[in-house]
């Protein structure tokens, strides 16, 4: 429809000075009112026609171009939410807003002000020129002599507002990603009275876009003056030798209006290109950087096949070798069993492996050398999804978005009521602060949860896991953030979760793991000692020396 409008204008932009030129030289001439008027009513007619087709083509070029936008975005997001965490260990959010939403936008409006209305403005020129040429070739070449030099200097203006478009684009994220990081951070800033420092670094960033901004700008106020210099140029020849032509009677003074008419036809679309030159770089570079992220293969390969399985809890890690980077090895060799409704502990230094362990078993990230086996199977036999469906993680720095209680807890899943919700808050023992909130489970939360105290937020997460009913727990340092008061909380929560499932606990504080089967504690990624709590204290061996060291610093 959109092209079908184009090449309609394009076909009738040429007639109107036709028409007066004619009338200039029969009906003016002749003394011809009625021809006159007629010649006034069709040129208001096409005018009116014009405006029609002009708003139609608009509507329908932006209505392609919000389409464009709509599944570009979505399929993008898509993407991205199959990353691996690594991605997004390494990469600035602030970047990955501007890939979506800015950059996306830049490329609707190739649709929208962009590619067809570059091909209708060359259609039009096309046809301009060949009536120009109609009425005389000769004084079309004369009047054409300025435009090699006007290519020229499209030519230059194209590359240069290239790369001040790419800077700009570039200046674009940085802002994106220190507003994002800073306002995030802002209690930091404040408690750490940084805000003047914070201030004159904004400035720094604020100040390279604009530079960036006016680089764009200095190019575009050079390119259109040439364009109007050159315009005048062949208006100039065209009245240098075209009344000569009226003189000699030769070409007419209506065709010479006409032509003069046309003139500004042919130039008006070279302005207009510009523009769409601009458009069109903006978005080969938004272009450039959003296909560059579906370009990137960060997502975890899912070839398992295995579907809706009765999951009983049986873990198996058999010599498992994991790195994050090359061979900087944080698990070595690393094997242990964890049987069906068991709770295994694993403890030691930051950096010992403990939360690689519960990466690799969820799929979040993917280990080199070994095999991870859950009730006797491959762990990659399974699809991504089976596998997170079955297994529930509380980590210590809980995450919650800017909702309700309810739907914190739900994630929207339709399948989960308030009822269910309810019954397993009352079951985690946190259903007394909830319904205290102001609107209990419709309580907003706010950004990251941050209305909520960190015990509170803590025991969300634990109704959010209880819900989904996993038949594998992981708790990664639930209470290494809390005060004494909200552990004894998440103490009782951890008992009602872990009942009846296989658990895996990650801990700090080791009195939250005295009742674990098996306690395991790591050293640089190997095992040093495994065994319960009684037995490893009878060891005396690491595991001593930590319980002992934290309980006395207790004391």
């Amino acid at each position: 429809m959109t092209g079908i409008l184009v090449l309609t204008l394009a076909g009738i932009s040429w007639i109107r000075p036709m028409i007066i030129g004619s009338a200039i030289d029969k009906d003016i001439t002749g003394g011809d009112h009625i021809g006159l008027l007629n010649a006034f009513l069709i040129v208001v007619g096409l005018l009116i026609l014009e405006a029609a087709l002009t708003f139609f083509q608009t509507y329908y070029a932006n209505w392609v171009a919000q389409s464009v936008t709509l599944d570009l975005r979505s399929k993008l997001y898509q993407h991205v939410l199959k990353f691996k965490l690594n991605y997004f260990d390494k990469t600035p959010v602030g970047n990955f807003v501007t890939r979506l939403v800015s950059d996306i936008d830049g490329i609707a409006n190739v649709f929208s002000n962009g590619i067809l209305n570059v091909i209708g403005d060359i259609l039009k020129l096309i046809v301009i020129i060949a009536v120009m040429c109609f009425y005389s070739w000769k004084l079309t070449l004369i009047i054409l002599i300025p435009i090699p030099v006007l290519l020229v200097a499209t030519r230059i203006f194209q590359k240069a507002i290239k790369k001040a478009f790419n800077e700009v684009r570039n200046q674009v994220s940085k802002i994106n990603v220190f507003v994002q990081e800073h306002v995030t951070g802002m209690s930091i800033v404040q408690a750490f009275h940084q805000e003047h420092r914070e201030s004159e670094k904004f400035k720094i960033f604020n100040k390279e876009h604009m530079k960036a901004n006016i680089n764009s700008i200095w190019a575009f106020s050079i390119f259109l003056p040439i364009v109007e210099l050159l315009s005048a140029a062949s208006i100039a020849l065209l009245l240098w030798y075209g009344t000569s032509g009226v003189i000699e009677e030769t070409i007419s003074l209506g065709d010479i209006l006409a032509i003069i008419l046309y003139v500004f036809m042919l130039y008006r679309p070279i302005r207009q290109l510009a523009d769409r030159f601009n458009v069109l770089q903006m978005g080969i570079i938004n272009s450039e950087r959003v296909f560059n992220l579906f370009d990137l293969e960060e997502t975890i390969s899912d070839d398992g096949v295995i579907e809706n399985f009765q999951f009983k809890g049986n873990i198996t890690f058999k010599n498992i070798w994991f790195a994050y980077n090359d061979e900087n090895w944080i698990l070595k060799d690393l094997s242990f069993e964890v049987k069906e409704g068991e709770t295994i502990a694993f403890v030691g230094a930051t950096g010992a492996g403990k939360s690689s362990i519960i990466n690799l078993l969820n799929r979040f990230y993917e280990f080199q050398k070994g095999e991870i086996l859950i009730d006797g199977i491959p762990l990659r036999d399974f699809s991504i999804e089976e596998v997170r469906r079955n297994i529930a993680v509380v980590l210590q720095d809980v995450f919650l978005f800017s909702d309700s209680v309810e739907n914190n807890i739900s994630l929207h899943n339709p399948s989960i009521t308030l009822d269910n919700i309810v019954m397993a808050a009352k079951a985690v023992g946190a259903h007394d602060f909830i319904s205290a909130l102001p609107g209990n489970y419709q309580y907003d939360v706010k950004e990251r949860g941050g209305m909520l105290s960190v015990g509170q937020r803590q025991l969300i997460s634990f109704i959010r896991a209880y819900v989904y009913q996993p038949k594998i727990l992981v708790l990664d340092e639930a209470t290494s953030s809390v005060d004494t008061e909200s552990e004894e909380l998440i103490q009782h929560a951890t008992d009602a979760l872990t009942q009846g499932r296989t658990s895996i606990v990650i801990a700090h504080r080791l009195s939250t793991i005295q009742k674990a089967d098996k306690i395991i504690v790591l050293d640089k990624g190997r095992i040093l000692e495994q065994g319960s709590h009684q037995e490893l204290l009878d060891k005396e061996g690491a595991y001593k020396k930590l319980y002992e060291l934290q309980f006395v610093s207790e004391d």
